[in-house]
């Protein structure tokens, strides 16, 4: 199994900049990616970011240009950069692990963003 930990959430004024960083322990496959979700209240989980162990990376229109997503294999982490942050980015912000094959997935306990306008 996979377990996921994050961190970096917290209260920032619009315009500001936060990092998350999700690190993965257990049976990390190379047939895998990672990224973030999010969840505002009163809406459902959208994507955010995600990236594969080859670097490929795809994002959310509403976040293209502010947020980057980056990996570090050695340590099993990833990181999710959020530039020019707007209070329509406060979110509880899930790191997610998914396993192509046999599928398997995995989400972290969420943290906290919250940007104040």
């Amino acid at each position: 199994q996979v377990q996921l930990v994050e961190s970096g959430g917290g209260l920032v004024q619009a315009g500001g900049s936060l990092r998350l960083s999700c690190a993965a322990s257990g049976s990390i496959s190379s047939r895998s990616r990672m990224g973030w979700y999010r969840q505002a209240p009163g809406k459902q989980r959208e994507l955010v970011a995600t990236i594969t162990n080859s670097d490929t990376t795809n994002y959310a229109d509403s976040v293209k240009g502010r947020f980057t997503i980056s990996r570090d294999n050695a340590k099993n982490t990833i990181y999710l950069q959020m530039n020019s942050l707007k209070p329509e980015d406060t979110a509880v912000y899930y790191c997610y692990y998914q396993r192509t094959f046999p599928p398997f997935n995995s989400w972290g306990q969420g943290t906290q963003v919250t940007v104040s306008s």
